[in-house]
């Protein structure tokens, strides 16, 4: 990946939670940023699992302008997300 992509990763975890689990699998090209306090990302972005206080697994890829070019929703959250389709996808979108 390129020195232009920035990877956020967004949950319903509180940040010690999300900083722990980085250390423990030695993620350290993302950016952690949760949604416990108010779940504003799950509400306007249409993941929040109202039901579980959960953000359903998905996938956006956003360009310079701020406009979504890609969306993958995992249909179930203990499912990983199609990793080879986003980088694809990415790949089209910074080319």
């Amino acid at each position: 990946m390129g020195p232009d992509i920035l990877i956020l990763t967004i949950s319903m975890d509180l940040p010690f939670a999300q900083k722990r689990w980085c250390a423990a699998a030695g993620v350290n090209k993302v950016q952690t940023l949760s949604d416990h306090r108010d779940a504003s990302f799950g509400t306007s972005f249409g993941v929040l699992i109202k039901e579980l206080r959960l953000l359903a697994r998905a996938v956006f890829l956003i360009d310079r302008q701020g406009t979504i070019q890609y969306i993958q929703l995992v249909k179930e959250l203990t499912r990983e997300p199609d990793y080879e389709a986003i980088l694809g996808a990415l790949k089209k979108l910074t080319q």
